[in-house]
């Protein structure tokens, strides 16, 4: 396999149909060498068999060890069976205000997830619940008060790097004043700059400025950011105000593209290609095999090309 193809396998991480790797699964990722997995409840049963498909993702041989991440926040967004602990929602520990217990709430689910092979939680959730009608985000976010999802945010950060799990904080800029489930629908957030500064973004400025490992953006128009295009998929947002202004330099994971604020907006090659341009590290095709197939296709096709050129 080449290394462009290698290199390209980097970028994509995918979900699996079942509690262990198919013979279809077995035959493309030979083919496919994808540099990540992610888990949901369907794929986890109970210690033994979730450590022994960890085990044979690591053994896929394409190379550098995977990226295995779940989505273990607490509360409605928990993927580890009994007899893993069942933490309750975020918004629960927000209103403690105590940074140590968010500290070891991060420790404590980093041992339970590396005892079974991952290494990469889509944790903490650092969206300010700025509005009490998300649909979405809801009890998932640590509080309403800028400050206190900072503080405990970044707790929850230095338990999981502890415990030896990969942090990721989301969703880039901030889910928290939606109206609307980018699940369902691309939402849009009509706060100035101003306002973005002071309430959704300080949690993520604090992360950046700390080098937290990784941050996943938010499939939400901001107008007063950039008029045209949701984060993932902005320039203006992921190399501008990130990159540039921010100076972050972690790995940035696009939200789901089979999430219907892209897919129902944008077809899935110009998604693609406006998420790299944009920024995105690494992006997360949970559900869609075929689909991240053909955009690895595509993004191959595309590279070949442009060294053709050179």
């Amino acid at each position: 396999m080449t290394t462009l193809k290698r290199k390209i396998g980097q970028m994509f991480m995918v979900g699996l149909r079942g509690e262990e790797l198919t013979q279809e699964e077995k035959k493309f990722l030979k083919g496919y060498p994808f540099g990540g997995f992610i888990l949901f409840s369907h794929n986890l049963k109970e210690p033994k068999q979730i450590l022994s498909l960890c085990r044979s993702l690591r053994g896929t041989g394409n190379g550098d060890p995977p990226f295995i991440a779940i989505d273990q926040e607490g509360g409605r967004v928990h993927r580890l069976p009994a007899p893993f602990t069942h933490f309750p929602p975020a918004a629960f520990l927000g209103r403690t205000g105590n940074p140590d217990l968010a500290y070891r709430f991060g420790l404590a689910a980093a041992r339970e997830l590396s005892a079974v092979g991952v290494n990469l939680n889509f944790a903490p959730v650092l969206d300010v619940h700025s509005n009490p009608n998300n649909p979405v985000i809801g009890d998932r976010s640590l509080g309403p008060d800028p400050k206190q999802v900072t503080t405990l945010g970044w707790s929850v950060i230095e338990g999981l790097r502890d415990g030896g799990i990969i942090p990721c904080g989301k969703h880039f800029p901030g889910h928290g004043d939606t109206a609307q489930d980018s699940h369902l629908e691309l939402p849009v957030v009509e706060k100035d700059v101003t306002s973005l500064q002071t309430v959704e973004l300080p949690p993520f400025i604090h992360a950046c400025r700390n080098q937290v490992e990784s941050l996943m953006t938010a499939h939400v128009l901001y107008p007063a950011l950039d008029s045209t295009y949701p984060a993932t998929l902005s320039h203006a947002i992921i190399g501008k105000l990130l990159r540039q202004g921010l100076g972050y330099q972690g790995v940035v994971f696009g939200d789901d593209l089979g999430m219907k604020a892209i897919s129902k907006n944008y077809p899935l090659r110009e998604a693609v290609s406006r998420g790299v341009h944009a920024g995105v590290d690494v992006l997360l095709f949970c559900h869609q095999q075929e689909e991240a197939i053909e955009a690895f296709d595509f993004l191959c096709q595309a590279a070949e090309k442009e060294e053709q050129t050179r």
